[in-house]
């Protein structure tokens, strides 16, 4: 199903914090698609500048005003909500993580004019349109974080199947714009991550288990160096500056707070540190005035979103590329 805005204005109400219909695997859910988000909107205002030139500015940055190189209006949110949305809404439209779909909807995504959008992404949504092949051409070049970013319907979509499914589709969809073994392995430990918060593992067994294993298979994603200021698209600077913010802090504001002041790639680096964040502390941990700050058909279509990917079940026959 897709949802148009017609649709969730007429039933979806927007659900105040935890409601008694919710489970805590669907609370975490739904905080973890809000946690995208506020991320996204609250780094958008800093993308780009230096954690010198924020402090600058504003001190220390934790208000969503909007603003920021794009304008954007206070609540508004970019590519990396837009873009995962977009994903969602093929999976449940199509019955299954589609490649073909996936990449479908990412090109009437481009056509829409997004308010931003990643060269990586668009270069290989233009080969898409000349070629009709939904596996863009692997390259050392793009390991960008762009496929990452949209990591969270495919966590949602896939919760409680094997782990190797969940590895095969998160492949497949990042694989529309981003064939890279690092973007592969950065994607990949992030779903699972998600995965294993909405059960309600503890956040040192999460660490063990993901961050490290993916540290040990791939050094260049150590974090245990020097912090990470002013992380660029790579991903490997991406996840660098998310779990040193992640894993240093014990609660959602204090997380985002760390982690946008370190400017740079700064809303992609708030969405996926939102999307952890919301997925580990649940929707009582997010701050009730970036929730209200929020652009409301945003978060309305993320609420819906996040229940109907969780609750989402596969056609066991044919759930990666159409087979």
């Amino acid at each position: 199903m897709f949802w148009t805005r017609e649709l969730i204005a007429r039933n979806a109400p927007i659900r105040r914090r935890v409601t008694p219909d919710r489970s805590p695997v669907q609370d975490r859910a739904v905080a973890a698609y809000l946690g995208l988000a506020i991320g996204d909107a609250l780094g958008a205002t800093v993308e780009f500048m230096t954690p010198n030139e924020i402090r600058g500015q504003y001190g220390i940055h934790q208000t969503i005003i909007g603003g920021g190189w794009l304008r954007l209006k206070p609540g508004q949110v970019t590519d990396d909500t837009t873009m995962s949305l977009a994903l969602g809404d093929a999976i449940l439209g199509c019955g299954r993580v589609d490649a073909l779909a996936a990449a479908h909807a990412f090109d009437d995504w481009m056509r829409a004019k997004p308010v931003d959008i990643g060269n990586t992404v668009r270069r290989n949504l233009i080969s898409f349109r000349k070629t009709g092949n939904p596996e863009a051409p692997a390259s050392e070049h793009d390991a960008g974080n762009g496929a990452i970013m949209r990591a969270l319907p495919v966590a949602l979509a896939c919760y409680g199947q094997p782990e190797n499914q969940t590895r095969i589709v998160q492949r497949a969809q990042a694989h529309v714009t981003h064939h890279n073994v690092l973007s592969d392995v950065a994607g990949e430990a992030l779903t699972l991550m998600i995965q294993d918060f909405l059960r309600g593992e503890e956040a040192d067994a999460v660490e063990r288990q993901r961050a490290a294993s993916l540290v040990a298979a791939h050094p260049a994603f150590a974090y245990d160096r020097k912090r990470c200021d002013n992380p660029g698209g790579y991903v490997v600077d991406t996840l660098q500056a998310v779990f040193q913010g992640f894993f240093a802090t014990e609660n959602f504001e204090d997380c985002l707070i760390d982690v946008v002041n370190r400017g740079g790639d700064a809303d992609t680096t708030g969405a996926i540190a939102g999307m952890l964040a919301g997925a580990r502390y649940g929707l009582d941990g997010i701050p009730a005035r970036w929730l209200n700050a929020l652009d409301g058909y945003t978060r309305m279509r993320c609420e819906r979103q996040a229940e109907a990917l969780l609750s989402y079940i596969p056609l066991q026959s044919q759930s990666v590329l159409g087979g």
